[in-house]
C-alpha cells in the first residue's frame, strides 16, 4: 500500500505496521458496492470509475520483490492488486481509496482486468442471487470490460484458473467458474 500511495493510487495512508497487524487511515463511505446497491442505474459510472482505478494501478512499475504469478516473460510488469473490485472500493467524501492489497503482485495489467472480470462476473453479491441483481451484475461487468478491455480468451481462462484455486470459494460460484472452464 505504500508503494502505490507514493506512485498516486489512492489508498488509505499506513501508519503502522506490526507482524499482521497495520494501522492506517480510517476510509469513511460506502463501498462502491453498496452504492450500486443503492442506486443500481449509476453501475455505468461506477463500471467506469472501476476501471480508471485499474489504469492508476497499472500505471506504477511493480516493485521486484513482489510475486509474479503469470510469469516474468512478455508483457510490462506493472503493479496487480489482483482483487479490485467494487467491495474493495471505499466512496470517501475526498476520493475513492482501494483497500485490501493481500494478494498484490507483477504482472501484465490485462491480468489484473482478467481477474476482476471473473470475481465481478460471477461472485455471489452479498448472497443475493434474484434476477434483478444478477442483471445489474451483468451490466456493470459488461461496462467493466468495456471501460477496461479488451481481455482475450486466454487471459479470461487465466483468471478463472486462478479463482478457481482460492479454497475460500463458495460453492455456488465454484460451480459457476467450472462450467465456464469446460464451455
Amino acid at each position: 500500500m505504500a508503494h502505490a500511495r507514493a506512485h498516486g493510487v489512492p489508498v488509505p495512508e499506513v501508519f503502522d505496521v506490526a507482524g499482521c497487524d497495520i494501522v492506517m487511515q480510517r476510509a469513511d463511505g460506502p463501498t462502491m458496492l453498496t452504492a450500486l446497491g443503492r442506486r443500481p442505474l449509476t453501475f455505468r459510472r461506477q463500471a467506469r470509475l472501476l476501471a480508471r482505478l485499474h489504469a492508476v494501478v497499472h500505471a506504477v512499475p511493480a516493485p521486484e520483490w513482489l510475486p509474479a504469478p503469470f510469469g516474468d516473460e512478455g508483457r510490462a510488469q506493472v503493479l496487480l492488486h489482483r482483487d479490485l473490485h467494487p467491495q474493495n472500493v471505499i466512496l470517501t467524501a475526498g476520493s475513492p481509496l482501494i483497500i485490501d492489497w493481500e494478494g498484490a503482485a507483477r504482472g501484465p495489467a490485462v491480468a489484473d482486468v482478467a481477474m476482476t472480470w471473473v470475481i465481478v462476473g460471477f461472485s455471489d453479491v452479498a448472497g443475493i442471487t434474484n434476477a434483478g441483481v444478477r442483471a445489474v451484475q451483468a451490466l456493470f461487468t459488461r461496462s467493466f470490460l468495456a471501460a477496461a478491455g479488451p481481455v482475450d480468451r486466454n487471459w479470461l481462462a487465466a483468471a478463472v484458473g486462478q479463482r478457481l484455486d482460492d479454497p475460500h470459494l463458495l460453492p455456488p460460484e465454484r460451480a459457476r467458474l467450472e462450467r465456464l472452464r469446460v464451455a
